[in-house]
């Protein structure tokens, strides 16, 4: 005796259905548990594909094993990071007691505001007013602005977290794509078996695999020269101006580059500075001079990135 077709058509639906639908959750948890780690494993990809040469030159001149050449490489990459900022962090740490012990106190001298900031637009009459009561009574100062000194530090105090998690995540790229340069052979024939099954074929694996090292290749040199073109331009703007810290912006004007963080956030404060202490005319220069050193990098990265590759250059460009 037969059952029902309605109720038959139903079951097989549902024996389809289910199974396709756990699948498909089981795919979208996977996805969100990997999430997070995407970041760390780009950087990853690119460090080690960055370094190989430099790990094969060490092996030939050098005559370090394979291990050796790639922990050499991570020991010295982690401790390049690592040193510069445990040294800003222990500096920072301890001069925090001194900063709020000033604070309560008002013993700390602020110097008067130059005249000057009044002529800014906008913000000059608001932001003498405020400095010149930080230079002539701190307590009332900080009593009267309190709420937004508490918005300032926990800002600041988000932005240092972020920062602190952005290195960490540098510093585990660094340590895996030591441990993927230490096994090359391997890994480049398990990638090269994962490219063959996704292509079809082994000789488009291989080609794929060929094509994306040298994008990865092409793109970092052109970022990093990007990077440096652009803080140079940035630098002399500020050892022009007399910027305190010139050297070190310059610097981090280089670093935000390399990441792909717009210079602006440190060209911004340079140029209030300029209106605050220096001329004009001199002001404006430095001005306008910031912006084209800022938009640069369009400009830079058309002509330093991806020649003679196959991957098209829109493709490159919007993947930076």
């Amino acid at each position: 005796m037969t059952g029902n077709p309605t109720t038959l058509r139903l079951g097989a639906i549902v024996n389809v259905i289910l199974p396709l639908f756990l699948l498909a959750l089981l795919i979208a948890l996977c996805v969100q548990l990997l999430l997070p780690f995407v970041g760390l494993l780009v950087w990853t990809i690119i460090l080690a594909i960055c370094f190989k040469p430099l790990h094969d030159r060490l092996m030939v001149k050098r005559g370090l094993s394979s291990r050796w050449a790639a922990i050499t490489i991570g020991a010295v990459l982690t401790a390049l990071i690592l040193v510069p900022t445990a040294i800003a962090a222990m500096s920072a740490a301890s001069s925090i007691p001194d900063a709020v012990a000033t604070i309560q106190s008002g013993n700390r001298e602020v110097p008067p505001p130059p005249a000057r900031l009044k002529e800014l637009p906008v913000v000059g009459e608001k932001s003498f007013a405020a400095w010149t009561q930080a230079s002539t009574d701190m307590p009332a100062f900080v009593a009267t602005y309190r709420t937004q000194l508490a918005g300032f530090t926990k800002t600041m105090l988000g932005i240092a977290a972020s920062l602190f998690a952005g290195i960490l995540v540098l510093v585990l790229a660094i340590i895996f794509a030591a441990i993927c340069l230490a096994y090359p052979v391997s890994l480049r024939a398990y990638v090269a078996r994962v490219l063959a099954r996704i292509t079809g074929s082994r000789e488009s694996g291989e080609h794929y695999m060929g094509l994306i090292s040298a994008t990865v290749k092409s793109v970092a040199n052109g970022v990093i020269g990007v990077a440096f073109v652009q803080a140079l331009l940035v630098g002399i703007g500020f050892f022009a101006i007399g910027m305190p810290g010139a050297g070190v912006l310059s610097l981090l004007a280089m670093a935000f580059g390399v990441v792909q963080v717009p210079v602006i956030i440190i060209t911004l404060p340079a140029i209030i500075y300029a209106f605050a202490v220096k001329s004009t005319t001199v002001a404006i220069i430095f001005t306008v001079w910031s912006i084209i050193a800022g938009l640069s990098d369009a400009v830079l990265k058309p002509m330093m990135i991806g020649h003679g590759l196959e991957v098209p250059m829109p493709i490159i460009l919007l993947g930076l």
